[in-house]
This record gives C-alpha cells, sequence and structure tokens, in this order.
C-alpha cells in the first residue's frame, strides 16, 4: 500500500515538553533524524481517521473540562520486524482512554483501543539492531510523562508537522479510586 505523501494529515498529538523529552530527543537525534526533523517527541492521541469531523473535535475540545493526564511508561520494545523501537504505555492508561472517548463520542462508530506510546526509531526511515537496541536499554528515560494540552497538527506531502491549535487540559492531576 502506497502512501499518498500529498495529501494533508492531521492528527491531535499530547507533545512531551522539553525537560521530559531530553533524553528522548537525544536517541530520535542520534539513531532516527528523519523522524525528529518531522516531529516533536509525542504521544498521539487521535488519528487522521477518528477525525474526520474535526468541526465538531474542535468545539470538543474547545470546551474541554478535562485533567492533565500523566501516562507511565514501560521498558522500550521493538516493533515492526525489530527496526523499529518504542517506548509503550505501561498500565491500563484508563485516563488516556476517557480522553479519547470525550472526544471521539458519537463521531466514530467504535473508539478503538489506541495504546499509548513514544516512538524513539521509526522503522519508516531507521533501522534497529541487536547491539543498538542493548545500548538503548541502559538510558534513562522517563518513567512517567504528565500532557498538560492537547495539539492539532497538520502535515502536508510528508514535510514536517506544524501545530494548528493548542487546547489547555486542568493542570490538577484527577484522582480516581
Amino acid at each position: 500500500m502506497e502512501i499518498n505523501l500529498a495529501k494533508k494529515r492531521i492528527q491531535l498529538t499530547l507533545f512531551i515538553d522539553e525537560q521530559d523529552a531530553m533524553a528522548i530527543e537525544n536517541i530520535r537525534r542520534a539513531f532516527n533524524p528523519v523522524q525528529y526533523a518531522l516531529i516533536k517527541s509525542h504521544v498521539t492521541l487521535c488519528r487522521e481517521d477518528e477525525l474526520e469531523q474535526i468541526s465538531i473535535v474542535k468545539k470538543r475540545l474547545a470546551a474541554l473540562q478535562h485533567h492533565s493526564i500523566t501516562i507511565s511508561f514501560g521498558p522500550l520494545i521493538r516493533f515492526s520486524e525489530g527496526k523499529g523501537v518504542l517506548m509503550p504505555a505501561a498500565g491500563r492508561n484508563e485516563i488516556f482512554r476517557q480522553l479519547r472517548t470525550v472526544i471521539l463520542q458519537g463521531i466514530t462508530g467504535h473508539i478503538r483501543n489506541h495504546e499509548p506510546h513514544i516512538t524513539l526509531m521509526h522503522p519508516r526511515n531507521s533501522s534497529c539492531t541487536d547491539e543498538l537496541f542493548e545500548q538503548l536499554q541502559t538510558i534513562k528515560l522517563p518513567d512517567q510523562v504528565t500532557f498538560k494540552k492537547i495539539s492539532l497538527i497538520e502535515q502536508e506531502a510528508g514535510n514536517n508537522w506544524n501545530v494548528l491549535e493548542e487546547f489547555e487540559l486542568i493542570h490538577a492531576q484527577k484522582k480516581f479510586s
């Protein structure tokens, strides 16, 4: 399947703040410079196929009264025949799922279970080796990241992703029992 690079793509993204992203960005800059140049480290909240009714999504985001969310991350894993490397979220990530539901409820017939993760090496433009993976596992990476805003981003014709709008989350962590 070919990717149509002439097409505009949009996503909702949770960017990692600079302090939490330092070690992640160092890895991306060294071992995945193409992806590093295209977009900062992030967790994708909603993909373009979920955002076809973007005007409704934007209204919901503007009225959103959701707390900032903290995602815990587990050990690095390889994917895509071992070429890619990502930091998978650990645990159930119920707050992430709730945020997706608030945004997408009634827009899509089925809200899929999207697992949050941070991609360190994208297999489209990098390739991990066994030796490199061992090296990456020794680097201290954040166990948790708190996200305080949602960014609506756009990519046109395979160029860099650009932020179109940002929506603040409430900065107190909501507690669930």
